[in-house]
């Protein structure tokens, strides 16, 4: 009977505490400060909690043996071995405390203590009783090390500072799994008595009971003795410190991407963020004197794709030149940065190879006139001329060619945000800037090039969640443009060249701003991809600012700091690339009269194979005075000779430029025929169908521009076939057409001629 009895209390009992437990479940939510670490484990930065206080979470692996025995040793020996509740100790203190008639023991088990950190109440009995209850609770829902956890977490420091953690890294500024001893003892005494063994401002007293428990601990045999000797004479250098603040903007990104982690693991190296922080502080510093004030460095690991360094600013605690804003994120227009992935979709569409050539003379596109960073123009030029030198109208031509709708899609393909949100409303002026961008963007897009052209997510935090690379340009493309953009004999190598005396070998890509508001360089190699952006938040534009002289110095400093004297390998000439002899004139596939042969890459199968043109078979007279066409070829007194067969931009660029170059002699006057392989007469401007706003007050004239043959010595305009003018056929001629439809004819001396009509408003 009496077993019944104590089975049916037993099992009423544990009803009882079901339902309890039930009724009123124990939340456990402490509220924990947000900590970053670097990729080696040491704080980055550190958030104080939403209480205002320092309560780092300490991770079960990071409670050292040490700790453990001396935590547990000192606070309840028989934590392993009692349900949340030792009776003993709890009718010992009971007892003591009434026959005394006052509390001098109060009997707390850690998960007791846990229990009263989690739900403050007043010192009272039945707060006690309380206690009891939900530590059973406590211990029926987690393991002994769970609840020693939270013990760690939460255990008070004086002040603000809550947990070991956040006292070993504020009082020893070292982790708590390497700490001493001597120290671990010190922070395992200072919550009985936080504010009277207060690190650094009571550290004599501090050190007295430090070794008044490891005296006891010896007399214990808890530790060997020469252990407790060590710690015995180890000095106590305790004192308080800030809390870790490096790599801001990323622990801001990251602590409001993941605001319920308490832990924050990056793939940042904690030595080269420190470098690079300083690096450009001091190097912006330098700048101020022309008022730039700002600058921002990303690092990526070509290998990994992983983060290695992130400086959204030059100083983050610079509130009079914004520093808090992440220049990393920030959307500015990315200049000339751009074209490499421009013409390395040109090599792959067979559009062009390296010696290919194309002009870089004035032309309208459709009312966008492109000029040069230089505002000169060079002519004919090679693909690979016109890319290291970052020529403007080449690019734009390429990318009319190339449509912007593809290119636009191979941006998107490389995750540029703001550019898919801009896609309906880009055009050709996209390639010198016309978009946004972010230097995260870019400098993700660059280490593209570093991986024989598969794009891939850099990302910030260990252990991400992979993605398979996506093929964004081929093997042999990307090989092209590393082979170009490594070329040192380019203008945006900074003025002074020094900076490059211990340089590893990079490829590199500088871009300037309209408006001279941004300043980029992107730089890499089979290490790193590194992106740099110089300029003021503001928006504002510094006449001195350019990617070359103002961007590129700093990435050469950051590449001999974080990649000296480094033994990586170039990128090796992929298995589908070969070579060919072409024309030194076009860069096509050579024709019989071309002489002169110089060796270039291509794509076989996908590079264009059109041959040479840049002569053609002409009728003249002995003397060369004279051209005849078939319809007027006298029978005897002519030759046959190939002569230059230049496009009328190329010649309308070298007459207005009074340049020597070959022409083919006027057409036989006497002849009454059209001649037949003559290129029709053009009206480069205005565009026909387009609209143009002029202004009244202004007094605003119409500039009208066309390209002919080079026979063309007069051009005649009318509006609305009235004659207004005349003029040499490199000049513009300027009028003020009526309000509405308009129709503009041109004529040469050669009775060529073209019409357009556009629309006219005033304002």
């Amino acid at each position: 009977m009496r077993l019944k009895k104590a089975v049916w209390i037993g099992l009423s009992a544990a009803v009882s505490l079901l339902l309890l437990d039930l009724a009123f479940p124990f939340r456990i939510e402490p509220q924990y400060s947000t900590l970053v670490e670097a990729a080696d484990g040491s704080v980055v930065h550190a958030f104080l909690n939403q209480e205002d206080k320092w309560r780092l979470y300490t991770e079960l692996q990071e409670i050292s043996p040490t700790l453990r025995t001396t935590l547990i040793h000192k606070e309840d020996r028989w934590f392993y071995y009692h349900p949340g509740v030792n009776p003993l100790a709890l009718g010992r203190a009971l007892f003591t405390n009434l026959s005394r008639h006052k509390r001098s023991s109060g009997a707390s088990t850690i998960t007791m203590q846990v229990v009263r950190l989690l739900e403050p109440r007043p010192r009272t009995y039945l707060s006690k009783a309380i206690e009891v209850l939900r530590a059973l609770q406590l211990e029926a829902h987690h393991s002994k090390d769970e609840i020693l956890q939270l013990y760690v977490n939460l255990v008070p420091y004086g002040s603000n500072i809550e947990g070991i953690k956040a006292a070993s890294l504020l009082y020893f500024q070292k982790p708590p799994e390497v700490l001493s001893l001597a120290e671990v003892m010190a922070l395992t005494i200072i919550p009985n008595r936080p504010s009277s063994l207060r690190p650094g401002k009571s550290n004599t007293y501090l050190l007295s009971e430090r070794n008044r428990w490891l005296e006891r601990f010896k007399q214990e045999n808890l530790f060997d003795s020469q252990t407790i000797t060590d710690a015995l004479a180890e000095p106590l250098t305790a004192r308080r410190v800030a809390a870790p603040q490096s790599a801001p903007h990323l622990a801001i990104r990251l602590k409001n991407e993941f605001p319920n982690t308490p832990i924050l693991k990056t793939t940042l190296e904690r030595s080269k963020q420190s470098t690079l922080e300083k690096l450009t502080y001091n190097y912006a510093g330098r700048l101020r004197a022309l008022n730039i004030r700002n600058a921002a460095v990303l690092v990526i690991n070509n290998r990994t794709m992983a983060v290695e360094a992130y400086v959204g600013s030059a100083n983050f605690n610079d509130n009079t030149d914004a520093g808090q804003v992440d220049g990393i994120r920030a959307i500015r227009s990315p200049g000339s940065t751009l074209k490499p992935l421009l013409y390395a979709t040109a090599f792959d569409a067979g559009l062009i190879t390296p010696k290919s050539v194309l002009y870089d003379v004035p032309t309208n596109f459709q009312g966008f006139e492109p000029e040069n960073f230089d505002q000169q123009f060079h002519g004919k030029v090679s693909v690979e001329f016109a890319l290291a030198n970052s020529l403007n109208v080449p690019a734009v031509e390429l990318l009319s060619q190339v449509g912007t709708s593809p290119f636009v899609e191979k941006l998107k393909k490389a995750e540029f945000k703001t550019i898919q949100k801009q896609a309906s409303k880009l055009g050709l002026s996209m390639i010198l800037g016309g978009c946004g961008v972010t230097l995260e963007e870019l400098t993700t897009l660059f280490a593209s090039f570093a991986n024989q052209g598969q794009f891939s997510k850099a990302y910030y935090l260990q252990k991400p969640e992979f993605h398979n690379p996506t093929s964004l340009i081929s093997q042999e493309a990307t090989f092209l443009i590393n082979q170009i953009l490594t070329q040192p004999t380019r203008p945006d190598l900074p003025h002074n060249y020094a900076y490059t005396y211990r340089l590893p070998r990079i490829a590199w890509k500088t871009g300037t701003s309209f408006g001279k508001k941004d300043a980029w360089s992107i730089g890499y190699n089979a290490h790193y991809t590194v992106g740099v952006w110089v300029g003021n938040f503001s928006g504002e534009g510094v006449p001195e600012l350019n990617g070359a002289n103002i961007a590129t110095p700093l990435l050469f400093e950051i590449f001999n700091s974080i990649d000296y004297n480094s033994t990586a390998g170039w990128f090796s000439q992929p298995s589908g690339l070969s070579h060919r002899m072409v024309c030194q004139e076009t860069g096509q596939v050579p024709s019989s009269f071309c002489r002169h042969q110089i060796e270039d890459y291509y794509l076989p199968g996908v590079s264009n194979t059109k041959a040479c043109e840049h002569k053609k078979r002409v009728w003249v007279d002995i003397r060369r005075r004279l051209s005849y066409c078939p319809y007027c070829l006298p029978e005897t007194g002519v030759e046959s000779v190939f002569l230059a067969n230049d496009p009328p931009q190329l010649t309308q660029y070298y007459e207005s430029r009074h340049i020597s170059y070959e022409k083919i002699p006027p057409h036989n006057p006497a002849c009454t025929r059209v001649v037949g392989n003559a290129s029709p007469l053009k009206i480069t401007y205005p565009v026909a169908g387009s609209t143009y706003r002029l202004s009244r007050k202004d007094q605003t004239k119409l500039a009208l521009t066309a390209q002919t043959l080079s026979d063309t010595k007069t051009l005649y305009w009318y509006v609305n076939d009235a004659l207004v003018g005349s003029v040499a056929p490199d000049q513009s001629f300027f009028c003020q057409p009526t309000a509405g439809q308009v129709k503009i004819s041109c004529v040469d001396d050669q009775g060529r001629v073209q019409t357009i009509v556009i629309e006219v408003r005033y304002e």
